[in-house]
């Protein structure tokens, strides 16, 4: 096998720790000897030993002169758990094979330089391009300390979230709510404005088993949740995550009632008659929360475009019509006065889901007027 294959192994390992090992990035690694691999292991959760460690620890075999393929740049600084290049260098490894070098300051090609001054042989960009869109949220996270913001919406073909009435059971189907389910509980957070909370009432949760079910975010500048709401109910309850509502209210009172249910509340000041939602997103990165998935609706959607907070947009397109002139649309808001001004995206992806469709794009600030 060549680098290539192995390190596909690394980087599919690697994918195991989805949704388990946030803010952290997920990483997998490969202990090759003669050709052989006699070593394999992932980043299984936060704070536990990280996938080069994990990968020795399995070795049956001594590894004096054997070959590591890992998808990023091991660490070489105490965190949670020791440097894994201590670990390597102890193990008698004398080649790393690395995908891409980590972002975060305290690496950064520190842990290359320091296999190289050990002997090692070091090389680096094996797939680096997957092993960058594998941990996009964490290189994302890292290089401005703000989380990942995933927009998520399905519409028909012409374009509508629900009808005329209101009715947006179900727009897509089966297949695609599942895979919507599986990024609940992939990324950190959910997030939906007050709106949706009273019109839906909804769970929040990630239904899939072995699911991990994300923190629940509320937009809701005047605090008008209602305390009976399932977002509430759920809060502080074991394994169903927890609830924080973002708001503008000062109302001490009125706050107390919301934790006392086991809500966090973080009070912001306004901005444009609603919550500031770019300082929103530096308060969720103390937090610890690295990954925001947005499934708003139209006015919340729109804020959070216009705010300059979303980084990606999922659009599921079913195969049907809806039509009506008052049918809900997923962004909303103001709108943009003129074509040339408009948000543009870029990367695009199409998968076909069921009978659906996924869009996905990357949304590119670098074209918005001055």
């Amino acid at each position: 096998m060549t680098d290539e294959k192995f390190m596909e192994m690394a980087l599919a390992l690697a994918k195991k720790g989805i949704g388990r090992v946030n803010p952290n990035p997920m990483v997998g690694a490969v202990i090759v000897k003669k050709g052989k691999v006699i070593g394999q292991g992932f980043h299984e959760n936060y704070g536990g030993p990280h996938a080069e460690r994990n990968a020795l620890t399995s070795c049956k075999e001594n590894t004096e002169g054997a070959a590591l393929y890992v998808n990023l740049e091991p660490c070489c600084h105490y965190g949670k758990t020791p440097p894994c290049t201590e670990a390597i260098i102890e193990s008698g490894i004398k080649k790393v094979v690395i995908a891409c070098t980590d972002p975060n300051p305290e690496v950064a090609g520190k842990g290359i330089e320091a296999l190289r001054a050990a002997g090692i042989e070091v090389v680096t960009g094996i797939r680096e391009e997957e092993g960058e869109r594998l941990n996009q949220v964490f290189f994302h996270c890292i290089q401005t300390n703000t989380p990942f913001v995933v927009m998520k919406y399905a519409m028909t073909m012409d374009g509508k979230i629900a009808s005329a009435c209101g009715d947006s059971k179900w727009v897509t189907g089966e297949a695609a709510r599942e895979n919507v389910h599986q990024d609940r509980g992939r990324y950190s957070s959910i997030m939906v404005g007050v709106k949706t909370v009273i019109k839906d009432n909804p769970l929040l949760t990630c239904r899939m088993n072995g699911g991990r079910n994300p923190i629940r975010i509320i937009c809701d500048t005047n605090l008008y949740t209602p305390l009976e709401a399932a977002v509430v109910e759920l809060a502080g309850k074991t394994g169903q995550g927890a609830t924080i509502i973002a708001t503008a209210c000062q109302d001490k009172e009125k706050q107390e009632k919301f934790k006392q249910c086991g809500c966090e509340i973080i009070v912001l000041p306004k901005e444009k008659g609603h919550i500031d939602l770019q300082l929103l997103m530096k308060e969720l990165w103390v937090r610890g929360i690295d990954s925001v998935f947005l499934e708003g609706g139209g006015a919340l959607n729109f804020s959070a475009l216009q705010t300059g907070i979303v980084n990606k947009i999922q659009v599921y397109i079913a195969p049907k019509i809806l039509g009506g002139e008052k049918a809900k649309t997923p962004v909303e808001g103001m709108g943009i006065e003129r074509m040339g001004d408009c948000i543009r995206l870029k990367n695009q992806t199409i998968t076909k889901i069921g009978e659906d469709f996924l869009i996905e794009s990357e949304v590119d600030y670098t074209c918005l007027p001055e």
